[in-house]
């Protein structure tokens, strides 16, 4: 019996994974350092935007907490407005969350999914939220799932856990859920780990995963 439904917050429950790498790929080029799309996606996108500054950049303390202030900041002026999380994807978790608790879990700032959760206007379909400043280790860690599984009192393996990347599936395999994974931020071979894969997440994959 599924309990709740966690949902991955960039590239996943948020389609904008494109526009996280043009901003990346910007502060990186502010710092000297090139970074292309194929090293963004293959090698950072499904860290915790801190750890993307860490591995990316070698910074850390208040230089690192600079970079992701400054990327917050620019990420809230692309997508605030809500714009990144489709009609499908909303309808997707409107359905989840009227029929099971709903968590995002996720490695970006908490003003960040915030911001886009309001405006999309599905804050209130959203039990709890799990942020980069709510744990100590980022995915593959599944600290931030076996958090969020914790304050909404469910064990583990009666989660299902949406994901796009690798350190995704892995933090979701780690803490005990099962895991689904849509497929776009990476291939089927990298995201191989799930329980399985799937080209989209809307209504009819709810509905399925609830019968």
């Amino acid at each position: 019996m599924i309990r709740a439904f966690f949902f991955d917050f960039n590239g996943t429950l948020s389609d904008d994974e494109p526009i996280l790498c043009e901003l990346w790929q910007a502060l990186f080029a502010e710092r000297g350092v090139a970074l292309t799309s194929d090293e963004y996606y293959l090698s950072l996108a499904g860290f915790s935007d801190r750890e993307i500054a860490e591995r990316g950049l070698g910074l850390e303390g208040e230089e690192r907490d600079a970079v992701v202030a400054e990327l917050v900041r620019r990420y809230r002026q692309r997508v605030a407005d809500g714009s990144s999380v489709g009609p499908e994807m909303r309808a997707a978790v409107r359905r989840a969350a009227a029929s099971v608790p709903v968590a995002v879990v996720s490695g970006a700032a908490r003003e960040q999914i915030e911001a886009v959760l309001g405006a999309a206007e599905l804050r209130d379909a959203v039990t709890v939220l799990v942020a980069v400043e709510d744990v100590r280790a980022g995915k593959p860690d599944p600290e931030g799932f076996l958090r969020a599984a914790a304050e909404l009192g469910v064990e583990p393996a009666d989660v299902v856990a949406l994901e796009d990347s690798p350190p995704g599936v892995a933090a979701a395999k780690a803490a005990g859920m099962r895991c689904v994974a849509v497929l776009g931020t990476a291939g089927p071979e990298r995201l191989a780990a799930a329980d399985e894969t799937v080209e989209r997440i809307d209504v009819e994959l709810i509905d399925r995963l609830l019968a």
